[in-house]
């Protein structure tokens, strides 16, 4: 456990937990199938063979995990909206029964004293939508924009901060660019379109919940600095290409309103004009969410890459990822680097000046087993340590959410990576609060103090 109190947080500063609807919800039955339906369903894609068509049974657990939220001591629970519970086939008709389970969430939330902050998308496309061509096709942009209107209609009358998009950085590379994530296309840099329609989508999004009155939006953008694996001049221009497709390419149109220029290059061939669709893209945010997990390691490409935190890319593309040595490691295999964190956010203020919204980190977190988890307690610590020095240096940080409350579906991985401050044995559904739950909850309270 850690040896001395945290640094003192500014008042008002805010504290969450997050989780996202198909990796906790459960009840798949009263839902539309979804693109990780599909995937789940097909064997080898997921490392147990499991699927999320229970998980967490979030959605007739949902009093009992907003318990576990207010006791917890933060202000905030983060949770996403999953679109085929809302629109069963992405457009048309609505489900009454989902948008009213979204309702008693709410409204548990708000009595618990615990703001509600919606995430629109997290990963888990309709698959009539997909169907229709997914978010390689310019529809789905504007499909999402009316799926946004009816969540934002029925509650934005309690819910005052928003966010459209996680992590599309992700959903592109995994999903779209190598497969390893649904929908499973494997277009490399054919995957481009799928990038920029989930910005337009963003984009859209937030004009459809500023005209529902929404005061506060943002997005859920992954960030984390880039490591040339050496001085050669080789690494550096690959570590520099790979820091535009993670980092400037879903910065730069939403913060300077256009994209890099190797990226323009490549979507151009793509995409008919996608300059024309930066000014919707860049609209103007409350806040900038950044998720925060470990630094990346990239040099030039090699003929036969070595899998690094579990990731294998293919030998065509014009980078390589090379492993991180010398920290500690989660069970994930993901290197332990809080001093990172404070590195990113001094680039991105860097980098986007004044055009920077105010940050929320909407996700830091670690997957470990142990119920004492001294070593989760040991991250958190170290993060928010890090997190602190960076806003000494004028990085202008509103918040901190950890991911994640619950163990939960981790996507490809099945139930084999645990980031749950609170243990969820998977056949039982109980819930045991695990020592980093205790011993946020200490310092949280010595916060408020």
């Amino acid at each position: 456990m850690a040896a001395s109190p945290l640094p003192r947080f500014p008042r008002g500063f805010l504290w969450g937990v997050s989780t996202s609807a198909h990796q906790i919800e459960g009840a798949a039955d009263e839902r539309g199938p979804s693109v990780w339906d599909a995937f789940t369903a097909l064997p080898g894609n997921v490392k147990d063979g499991t699927t999320a068509a229970v998980a967490c049974d979030h959605v007739r657990r949902y009093r009992e995990d907003v318990a576990l939220v207010r006791d917890l001591g933060v202000g905030a629970y983060r949770f996403s909206v999953s679109w085929p519970r809302v629109l069963p086939t992405g457009s048309g008709a609505v489900s009454e029964r989902g948008l009213d389970f979204y309702d008693r969430l709410v409204d548990e939330l708000c009595a618990a004293g615990v703001r509600p902050v919606p995430t629109l998308f997290h990963w888990d496309t309709p698959l009539a939508v997909e169907e229709a061509g997914g978010w390689p096709a310019r529809a789905t942009a504007e499909r999402f924009a009316e799926y946004a209107a009816v969540v934002a209609a029925r509650l934005g009358d309690r819910v005052t901060t928003w966010l459209t998009l996680n992590e599309p950085a992700e959903h592109t590379l995994l999903g779209h660019a190598l497969g390893r994530h649904a929908p499973g296309r494997q277009l490399l840099f054919d995957a481009l379109p799928a990038a920029h329609h989930q910005l337009l989508g963003h984009g859209l999004a937030v004009a459809a919940l500023r005209a529902a009155g929404a005061p506060e939006v943002g997005i859920a953008n992954s960030h984390g600095p880039t490591w040339p694996a050496s001085d050669a001049p080789e690494d550096h221009e690959a570590a520099g290409f790979y820091d535009t497709l993670l980092n400037r390419l879903f910065a730069d149109p939403l913060l300077l309103g256009r994209y890099p220029d190797a990226v323009l290059e490549l979507l151009a061939a793509h995409v008919p004009d996608p300059v024309a669709d930066l000014k919707v893209i860049s609209a103007p945010l409350d806040r900038y969410g950044v998720n925060f997990y470990q630094p990346t390691k990239v040099g030039a490409p090699v003929a036969h890459p070595t899998p690094v935190s579990g990731l294998a890319l293919p030998p065509q593309l014009p980078f390589s990822l090379r492993e991180i040595t010398g920290y500690p490691v989660t069970d994930f295999g993901w290197p332990v680097v809080p001093e990172a964190l404070t590195e990113l956010l001094l680039t991105l203020r860097e980098r986007y000046g004044d055009r920077l919204p105010p940050v929320v980190v909407t996700e830091n977190g670690c997957s470990y087993e142990e119920l004492d988890d001294q070593d989760r307690i040991a991250f958190l610590d170290g993060h928010l340590r890090a997190l602190h020095r960076a806003m000494e240096q004028g990085v202008d940080v509103r918040g901190y959410f950890v991911w994640s409350l619950l163990d939960n579906f981790e996507w490809a991985e099945g139930y084999g990576q645990r980031f749950g401050l609170v243990h969820v044995d998977h056949a039982t559904q109980h819930r045991t609060p695990r020592s980093s739950y205790h011993w946020l909850r200490a310092a949280l309270t010595e916060q408020h103090g």
